[in-house]
């Protein structure tokens, strides 16, 4: 006569249970070594980096208008400025080279001016970041260095036109200068900005 017990103790070898597997956790974002959070530093990344790109594009739009601006009076009283004898503005090949670059700069102003709100208000670009990166830095650069230029050239005629007489001519003559330095100042530090992209930009 068999006994229960073994009966019960002896089971198919084939008819095995299956051991219990602990239960995934879910993702926690409290964690850091979670992989499931750790993504979100990188799209925090991601959102920095669009923002601060946002802010440097309307910058330096806001530069090269004030550029724009600034060299554009420096051209119209430059060369509205004509009185007459030797009052005459294209007798002197200093004032001619202030107009020459002022005019130079307004329309450089003008065509950056112009790509940036094209940029901004349509979210496409004409070529690649990559290549208008460079094109900024270099053009604000010689931008930059014209405008110095011709304005430090035209100031010792004027200070030597003011100590022998003062007048509209040389008043107007000092307000170009002076128009010619705002805008160089505004493109230099257009430059700085465009030196920043070049610094930052990815070539992978």
């Amino acid at each position: 006569m068999s006994n229960p017990k073994d009966n019960n103790s002896k089971k198919p070898a084939g008819d095995h249970q299956p051991e219990p597997k602990a239960p995934l956790h879910a993702a926690d974002p409290e964690n850091p070594s979670n992989p499931a959070a750790e993504g979100g530093g990188g799209v925090g990344e991601i959102i920095k980096r669009w923002k601060r790109e946002d802010f440097l594009k309307r910058g330096s739009l806001a530069l090269r208008v004030v550029g724009l601006v600034f060299s554009l009076l420096s051209a119209i009283i430059m060369g509205s400025n004509k009185h007459g004898d030797w009052k005459d503005f294209d007798k002197y090949p200093d004032y001619r080279y202030l107009l020459a670059i002022a005019i130079l700069s307004t329309f450089y102003t003008a065509g950056q001016a112009f790509r940036h709100v094209h940029e901004l208000y349509t979210a496409r670009e004409f070529v690649a970041p990559r290549n208008f990166a460079w094109l900024d830095f270099v053009g604000d650069q010689v931008a930059a260095y014209l405008l110095i230029s011709s304005a430090s050239s035209a100031v010792p005629l004027t200070n030597r036109m003011r100590d022998s007489a003062n007048n509209s001519f040389t008043d107007a003559s000092s307000a170009a200068i002076c128009m010619s330095f705002l805008a160089f100042f505004a493109l230099a530090t257009s430059a700085i900005i465009s030196g920043y992209k070049v610094s930052t930009q990815t070539y992978i």
